[in-house]
C-alpha cells in the first residue's frame, strides 16, 4: 500500500478515535452526543462509500451497509452467498488518562504509531474496511456478490445490536457464506519456541458466563463475630474454586494449531507437535503450566472479578457477594458449568445465580472455500505469517451471526506483539501505521476475491 494511502487511513482513524464512544452498562453512562458525532463524521471521511452503498441504522446506533452485487449476485465458483464484514466502534473507558503517554482520545500520530483508545479494539478494523471500500470505489470496482458491513455500537457491554443486525438479515432471507469479525491477529511471540508470526484466525469462541456467589448472615457488630460468617463463607467458596480448576482437555482446534506450528518450532517441540494425537495427554498437561494464555486454551476458566461485603468497617456483613466471570470451553455448557461450580464449592449456603451468559459458539471449519479465501488474503498482506485456526478466549459480536452462517471467523489483519496485545483495554493502546496499511491491503484483496 502506498504511503499516501496509509496516511489517509491513519488520518481517518485519528479522527474516529477522537470521539469518546465509551459504552456503559450503567443507565446514563453513555455519552449519546459522542456516538452521534462519530456517526455524523463518517460520511465526510468516506464519501464514496456513503454515496454508493445503502446505509441504515440498526437498533438505534449500529450501522448496516449493503454493497449490492452485480446482476448474477453469487457467481459460480468460490463462496455461494454474500459476505458480512464486521467491526464495532464503541470502546472501553480509558482509565487514568494521565497515565497515557499520549492522551487516549487524541489520535496522536508519532510517525510510526497511532495512539488512542480503540485503535486496536476496534475502530482500527472499521477504518481499514471502509478505507478499502473507498479505494476500490475510486477505481470503479463493484462486487459480484452482495457485501454487508455490520458495525456495532455496544459490543463492549455484550449488547444486542449485533443480534438485531443478524435478525434483520435473517428476516430478509440473507444467508451469508462468510462472516468476518475482530478476534485473532498476526501475533508475534504468541507461542513458545515459534519465532515466525502467527496469523491466528478464531474459528470459535468460548462462552461467557457471569455467576453471582451470595452468602447471608444475620450481621451485627464486628466486636462479636460468629464463626463462618457471610464473608468467611464466601472466602472459603472462592478458595475452593481457586484450588479446584476445571478439568483440562485439548480441543481439536488447538491440536490442529499445534500441527501447523510444528514445522516452525524447535526440534523437541516439532517432534511433539507432529505426534499431537499420541501425545495429547502430556501436551495438555504442559499447556496448563506454560502460562495463563495457554492454560486458558485447555479448560473452562473462572476469575473472581468483584467482591461486595459490609458497608461499614465495624459492621458484620449481612450479605457478601462475588462475581465469577467464567469462560466456558468449547464442548461444555452453561448448565454443566454451573453444576460443576456447585460441586466444587460444596456448600448449600452459598447461593449461585446466573447473572448473564451464553455457551461457546459453534466451530467453523478450518478448510473449505471460506477458510481458503481468508488464508490467501492473509498471505497477500502477511506472507511471513503461519495461518492457523484457534479458539478465542474472549467474546465478539460475531457469535450473534452463527445462527445464519456456518463460516464465522474472527481475525483482525493487524500485526500485534505482546505489548500491543497487552494494551487492549489498558493504557497506551496504539496501532502501527504499517499494520494499518497492511490491514487495508487485506480487505482490498478480500473484497476483490469475493
Amino acid at each position: 500500500m502506498h504511503s499516501t494511502d496509509t496516511a489517509a487511513v491513519a488520518d481517518a482513524l485519528a479522527s474516529l478515535v477522537s470521539f469518546r464512544t465509551v459504552s456503559s452498562r450503567t443507565p446514563g453512562g453513555t455519552d449519546e452526543a459522542e456516538f452521534e458525532a462519530f456517526l455524523a463524521a463518517l460520511p465526510g471521511l468516506f464519501p464514496r462509500v456513503y454515496a454508493a452503498l445503502d446505509v441504515e441504522r440498526v437498533n438505534g446506533r449500529a450501522l448496516l451497509f449493503r454493497w449490492a452485487g452485480g446482476p448474477a449476485n453469487n457467481p459460480a465458483g468460490g463462496l455461494a452467498g454474500p459476505a458480512v464484514l464486521m467491526a464495532h466502534y464503541d470502546v472501553v473507558p480509558a482509565g487514568d488518562e494521565a497515565a497515557w503517554t499520549h492522551p487516549p482520545f487524541s489520535g496522536h500520530n508519532d510517525g510510526t504509531h497511532l495512539w488512542g483508545r480503540g485503535t486496536l479494539d476496534d475502530k482500527g478494523q472499521l477504518a481499514v474496511i471502509l478505507s478499502a471500500a473507498e479505494a476500490l470505489l475510486a477505481e470503479g470496482f463493484a462486487p459480484e456478490r452482495d457485501v454487508y458491513f455490520s458495525f456495532g455500537d455496544n459490543e463492549e457491554t455484550a449488547g444486542d445490536s449485533a443480534a438485531a443486525a443478524a435478525a434483520l438479515l435473517a428476516e430478509r432471507g440473507v444467508r451469508p457464506a462468510l462472516v468476518l469479525d475482530e478476534g485473532g491477529a498476526v501475533a508475534g511471540g504468541a507461542f513458545p519456541g515459534v519465532t515466525r508470526p502467527a496469523a491466528v484466525v478464531g474459528v470459535a469462541e468460548k462462552g461467557i458466563l457471569d455467576v453471582e456467589l451470595l452468602t447471608r448472615d444475620p450481621g451485627g457488630h464486628a466486636s462479636t463475630p460468629p464463626r463462618m460468617g457471610a464473608t468467611a463463607r464466601l472466602a472459603r467458596a472462592i478458595t475452593r474454586i481457586e484450588n479446584h480448576p476445571f478439568p483440562q482437555h485439548l480441543p481439536d482446534v488447538t491440536a490442529e494449531m499445534l500441527r501447523r506450528f510444528g514445522p516452525h518450532a524447535p526440534l523437541p517441540l516439532r517432534l511433539a507437535f507432529a505426534r499431537v494425537e499420541r501425545l495429547r495427554t502430556p501436551l495438555t498437561w504442559l499447556f496448563g503450566r506454560l502460562g495463563g494464555e495457554t492454560n486458558a486454551m485447555t479448560r473452562t476458566t473462572v476469575a473472581i472479578t468483584t467482591l461486595r461485603g459490609s458497608a461499614g468497617a465495624n459492621v458484620l456483613a449481612a450479605t457478601a457477594a462475588a462475581n465469577a466471570n467464567i469462560r466456558v470451553a468449547v464442548g461444555e455448557s452453561v448448565a454443566g458449568t454451573v453444576e460443576r461450580l456447585r460441586r466444587i464449592i460444596r456448600d448449600p449456603k452459598v447461593e449461585l445465580r446466573v447473572v448473564e451468559g451464553n455457551g461457546p459458539s459453534p466451530v467453523s471449519a478450518s478448510h473449505g472455500p471460506a477458510w481458503e479465501l481468508l488464508t490467501e488474503c492473509i498471505g497477500t498482506a502477511y506472507p511471513e505469517a503461519i495461518v492457523t485456526p484457534y479458539i478465542m478466549m474472549g467474546g465478539t459480536d460475531s457469535r450473534r451471526f452463527t445462527g445464519i452462517c456456518e463460516a464465522v471467523y474472527r481475525f483482525a489483519p493487524f500485526a500485534m506483539d505482546r505489548a500491543d496485545r497487552a494494551s487492549i483495554h489498558a493504557v497506551d493502546e496504539k496501532i502501527s501505521l504499517e499494520a494499518l496499511g497492511r490491514g487495508v491491503r487485506f480487505y482490498e484483496t478480500l473484497l476483490r476475491k469475493l
